[in-house]
C-alpha cells in the first residue's frame, strides 16, 4: 500500500508541475534526479522516422544529437590493439604538378664543406640557402602518440634544357630535402648529366623517417636547391617536378609525397557507427 501511495503523489505531482525534482527542490528538467539512478528493465527512446520507441540493441549507447532532438541508439566499435605493438594510423598521399626551376643565378653560394655543415638533421629551411619548396606537398599531418614511427617517400621527375651533348662534362648538382615543421629530416644530392640526347632529366626517390613526433598536428613539406654548375649547365634552366622541354609534360612530371605514421596507441579514437 506504502508504494502504491508513493507512486499515486509522483504520478499526480507529473500532472499538476512541469518540473519534478527527486532529492532536489530546484529541478532543471520535467524530471530531475539528484542521486543514483537504476534501472531494473529496460528503456526505450522515440525513433523519429516511423515514431515508434526503440530499445536499441545488444551492446548500443544512448547519444545526444543536441537541444531539441531525441537521443539514438549508436553502436560504439574500439579496434583491438596489443600492447606495444605498431600500428599504422595514418597515411596519405600528396602530387604536385607545378613543382619548382631555377636559373645558374639562385645558386647559393656554397663550398662542399659548406654544405657539409649546413645539411644536417634538424637543420631548419630558413637557414639552406636557395632551398624552395615543392607548395602542393607541403600538407597537415596528425599524430595521436607520443611513440611513432613516421615514413616519407618522394618521388619527382628532374629535368634541365640541356643541348645535345655526348659528353658529361655539362651538369648540374642539385639537392632535395623533406622536412617536418621546417626541420631537416633526409636530404639527397644528386648530379643531372648532358647527354647525346637533348633535354635530359632523370627521376629522383628520396624516402625519409623520424621517430617519435610530439602528439599533435604536423606540416611535412619538401625543398629542393640547385647546388652547382659544370660545363655549358650556368646556360640552362633546372627544373624538379615541372618540365623545361616539351618531351615532358607536367603529368609526366609531376611529384609526389606518401606519408605513413605507425604508433604504439596511447589514445583510442572511438568511431561511432
Amino acid at each position: 500500500m506504502k508504494n502504491i501511495l508513493s507512486t499515486l503523489f509522483l504520478a499526480s505531482g507529473l500532472m499538476l508541475s512541469a518540473q519534478v525534482g527527486i532529492n532536489t527542490d530546484t529541478p532543471k528538467a520535467k524530471l530531475d534526479v539528484n542521486g543514483d539512478l537504476n534501472l531494473r528493465d529496460k528503456i526505450a527512446v522515440l525513433d523519429a522516422t516511423d515514431n515508434s520507441l526503440s530499445q536499441g540493441n545488444n551492446d548500443q549507447l544512448l547519444v545526444s544529437q543536441g537541444e531539441g532532438y531525441a537521443p539514438i541508439w549508436k553502436t560504439l566499435r574500439i579496434p583491438e590493439y596489443e600492447p606495444n605493438k605498431f600500428y599504422l594510423i595514418f597515411n596519405n598521399s600528396f602530387s604536385d604538378k607545378v613543382g619548382v626551376d631555377f636559373t645558374n643565378n639562385e645558386q647559393p653560394p656554397v663550398t662542399s664543406t659548406g654544405k657539409a655543415a649546413a645539411f644536417t638533421k634538424g637543420a631548419d629551411f630558413s637557414n639552406l640557402t636557395a632551398f624552395k619548396k615543392i607548395n602542393g606537398l607541403s600538407q597537415k599531418i596528425q599524430v595521436f602518440s607520443t611513440e611513432s614511427k613516421a615514413y616519407f617517400q618522394f618521388e619527382t621527375v628532374v629535368q634541365a634544357n640541356f643541348s645535345s651533348n655526348g659528353t658529361p662534362d655539362t651538369s648540374i648538382d642539385y639537392a632535395c630535402g623533406i622536412f617536418v615543421d621546417d626541420k631537416l629530416i633526409s636530404l639527397r644530392q644528386n648530379n643531372l648529366k648532358a647527354s647525346s640526347a637533348q633535354f635530359t632529366f632523370i627521376t629522383h626517390n628520396q624516402i625519409g623517417m623520424v621517430t617519435n613526433l610530439s602528439k599533435g598536428e604536423h606540416t611535412v613539406s619538401v625543398g629542393c636547391s640547385r647546388l652547382t654548375s659544370y660545363g655549358d649547365a650556368p646556360n640552362r634552366k633546372l627544373a624538379i617536378g615541372t618540365n623545361t622541354s616539351t618531351n615532358l609534360n607536367s603529368f609526366i612530371a609531376q611529384s609526389s609525397l606518401k606519408v605513413d605514421v605507425y604508433e604504439v596507441p596511447q589514445v583510442f579514437n572511438t568511431i561511432i557507427k
